[in-house]
């Protein structure tokens, strides 16, 4: 009898070491699938949702569905009763239509950019012409405004994020002059037309601008070789300097001699005459806008949307920061020109001799040479470090793919 005790008793003492060992094994089991469904939840992180091998009439379709799409929201939420308007059938349909399509537009749009196919260029161009317009009708719609005001005024109770998006759409709404009349509308519609026109011609007088200078090879002294090799000739011992940013620039870094760099600035700043007398008019375009809705200036209608708030605000933040730092500002220009006297003589400090010499400096506080440093940082090696970031912040994979165009590195 005893004996048995002691056999029940040793086999309570197993049951207990076991129990508490399944109980164990248990809790690490849970901690491991845990941790592994945590693993896998961070894999399956979804990155952009951009389509980037669309064909151009699967842009063109894509842009039509987005259109139709947004359309068929809009009409929803502006036949909504203004004594029954609600979060959910307002303002949440119009936030969630944001949230779907902005990666759809993305996928319409980026091919313009990076497309080396002129008929995906073309289709991508169509379909960005295609929903900026509707975008601009949408935003123009004196009835959806009139929904989304009844609502904002009802004041019913949201979270801060809700509150400010319902926010930011009224303030959208009437900087387009929905609450204006409809003559001043019909005026600020035509302001704005005529903006976007002059922006257009601002922009296409640029691009066809080739104007140029010339330039010996002396007058190119401290420019790397492959610059010099990379610009046209005209004739003997000179060469062509477009007056574009990537030949004025390395010039205005790099080159030795005072004269050039002025040569070259003051060219640059003269370029495309043209442009002057449509800079001029669009001022006061924008000017007109500005008064029309309200604002005694155009810099306040810009700076509205911004953390300034206004024009005066701005000036006040960059006088209290000038302040600061005019004793610093003269004691680092006294340093630009007592290098650009040794280097040049006695001569006068141009503001074309400010990259120069801030690039000496630089050179010479760190004893770096940028000539040398770049060596080390071939395009590849960066290349892969940018990607990487890219990768690891937004979740999409670059691979290198075969180029179509010899020299050119191609990634999908």
């Amino acid at each position: 009898m005893a004996e048995e005790k002691k056999k029940n008793h040793r086999g309570g003492k197993n049951l207990v070491v076991l129990s508490g060992g399944a109980a164990f094994l248990a809790v690490a089991v849970s901690f491991a699938v845990s941790a592994f469904n945590k693993r896998n939840k961070r894999k399956e992180v979804r990155g952009s949702n951009v389509l980037v091998n669309l064909s151009a009439a699967e842009i063109l379709k894509l842009s039509e569905k987005i259109i139709a799409k947004s359309k068929e929201v809009h009409d929803a939420v502006a036949s909504v009763q203004l004594d029954k308007v609600t979060y959910d059938n307002v303002v949440l349909p119009l936030a969630e239509l944001e949230a779907l399509q902005f990666p759809m537009i993305q996928s319409c749009i980026f091919p313009k950019m990076v497309s080396p196919f002129e008929d995906l260029r073309k289709a991508s161009a169509e379909a960005e012409r295609k929903i900026d317009a509707h975008v601009s009708t949408c935003s123009n719609r004196d009835d959806v405004y009139r929904v989304v005001k009844a609502f904002a005024l009802k004041g019913e109770s949201m979270t801060p994020e809700a509150k400010h998006f319902t926010d930011v759409l009224v303030h959208d709404f009437e900087r387009n002059g929905l609450w204006l009349t409809t003559t001043k509308r019909d005026e600020l519609q035509r302001l704005k037309s005529q903006i976007d026109e002059l922006s257009m011609l601002y922009i296409k007088n640029l691009n066809e601008d080739n104007t140029y200078i010339i330039c010996s090879e002396i007058e190119l002294a401290g420019l790397p070789l492959e610059f010099i090799n990379s610009l046209d000739n005209f004739e003997k011992g000179k060469f062509k300097i477009m007056l574009k940013s990537h030949h004025v620039s390395p010039i205005l870094e790099h080159c030795k001699v005072g004269s050039t760099r002025r040569k070259v600035a003051v060219a640059y700043g003269r370029r495309c005459e043209s442009n002057v007398s449509v800079f001029e008019k669009m001022i006061q375009v924008r000017h007109k806008i500005a008064i029309l809705l309200d604002y005694e200036s155009f810099g306040d209608y810009a700076t509205n949307i911004r953390m300034g708030k206004s024009c005066y605000k701005v000036i006040e933040f960059l006088q209290d920061m000038s302040h600061g730092l005019t004793e610093l500002a003269y004691k680092e220009l006294s340093m630009l020109k007592e290098l650009k006297r040794k280097e040049e003589g006695e001569s006068l400090f141009g503001i074309e001799d400010l990259p120069y010499y801030v690039k000496r400096i630089q050179e010479q506080e760190l004893d770096l040479d940028f000539g040398v440093l770049k060596e080390y940082f071939p395009v590849n090696l960066v290349l892969s470090g940018i990607f990487k970031i890219c990768e690891d912040l937004f979740g999409n994979y670059a691979i290198l793919s075969c180029s179509l165009f010899p020299g050119l590195l191609s990634y999908m």
